[in-house]
């Protein structure tokens, strides 16, 4: 496992170079993403399958990063200043609708201690903060980068102060927003090699299992690969990637220790798990993409086996996040099996897919 610190320096080897800002490199089978992404019965284009919190966020303004100070993530010795919640009734999350879209605005507001979900309502972003910068997982889609940089100004932080991107997977629906983030911020996105290509171009290629069905996206100007494992610090923040393809050849899965108040917790944002394509990739073809099946279930298997208190996914929905997160939560947020089970119902999908593929073998070209 690499690490890098600040400066930039490999714990790996001496080889290191300098970077710029401060970076170092429910039931979760019902999937919004499978029903918003790929064709087919069940499955939308319009992304309508998340939520949206439409209340006014004029009280949250008053969340000041003055005062805000980090929990140490090794020891949880200390624990972060909390903002000051909204004091209008009017202001208070409240759970999203059932049919909203993905670029459906949605009130950001706090996880647990640092992490905060300044995404839309259908489209997970997350903002883990330190006084000594910021880290954002996810631009969301090309529309909904600008409502990332609102949400993070609203809970009082600047985008200025962002000094790494990360991201979960390559898709125009995640990976839309973040040339605009960079923009905002002249943070690095920071990713692994299996991804840095389509990022640069912003589309992918015939190596993504929904290459057909893909929107293009504004390409990112300044990729920094990171190992497969990398474990991303800004100061005291430590953000552990976890090499999860399947969905895409880069899928990205973060965890991360977040401390409030003593309470520790271990949090997870776990790429998307599903096995969908357009109508020619098939994942039995072993000739066409050799390994990419087993790949595939070792990311579930890692998945299922992490520690994991707090389960984040890209698609809200997919992890039954609004009904665990905000005052009108009928569900705990936290759940040591979610992980596990998130990943047991994405190897079901799986199975079902190989399954479907093997009863209806692929046309063979006549000589």
């Amino acid at each position: 496992m690499r690490s890098l610190d600040t400066t930039g320096r490999s714990s790996r080897h001496s080889g290191g170079f300098q970077q710029p800002n401060g970076w170092s490199s429910g039931n979760p089978a019902a999937s919004g993403e499978e029903r918003a992404k790929a064709p087919g019965p069940g499955l939308r284009r319009d992304g309508r399958a998340g939520c949206s919190l439409r209340l006014p966020v004029r009280a949250m303004r008053a969340a000041l990063f003055a005062g805000f100070t980090l929990a140490t993530l090794a020891s949880c010795s200390t624990a972060p200043s909390t903002a000051p919640a909204p004091t209008t009734a009017d202001a208070t999350p409240k759970p999203c609708a059932a049919n909203a879209g993905w670029n459906d605005p949605a009130v950001p507001q706090r996880i647990h201690g640092d992490s905060w979900y300044v995404g839309t309502c259908g489209i997970s972003a997350l903002l883990i903060a330190s006084p000594e910068g910021h880290i954002v997982i996810d631009g969301a889609t090309p529309e909904g980068g600008a409502q990332i940089l609102a949400n993070i100004r609203t809970l009082g932080f600047k985008p200025e102060d962002v000094r790494a991107i990360v991201f979960s997977h390559e898709h125009f629906d995640h990976a839309g927003g973040l040339a605009e983030l960079q923009r905002a911020s002249g943070a690095p996105v920071l990713s692994r090699a299996a991804a840095v290509a389509t990022l640069q171009r912003g589309a992918s290629d015939r190596s993504d299992p929904q290459l057909l069905e893909l929107q293009p996206f504004a390409a990112v100007a300044n990729v920094r690969t990171i190992a497969d494992d990398e474990v991303v610090r800004i100061g005291t923040l430590a953000l552990q990637a976890l090499a999860t393809p399947g969905h895409t050849p880069g899928g990205t899965s973060w965890t991360w220790r977040s401390c409030e108040d003593g309470d520790c917790r271990q949090i997870v944002y776990a790429d998307s798990l599903t096995a969908i394509s357009d109508n020619e990739y098939r994942y039995s073809d072993e000739a066409a993409h050799p390994g990419y099946v087993a790949a595939f279930r070792q990311s579930l298997a890692r998945v299922a086996g992490l520690p994991c208190d707090i389960l984040i996914t890209p698609h809200p929905s997919a992890s039954r996040l609004w009904s665990r997160l905000g005052a009108g939560a009928s569900e705990p947020l936290a759940n040591t099996g979610a992980c596990r089970a998130y990943s047991e119902a994405a190897s079901r999908r799986l199975d079902a897919r190989l399954a479907e593929e093997a009863a209806a073998p692929a046309e063979k070209t006549a000589p």
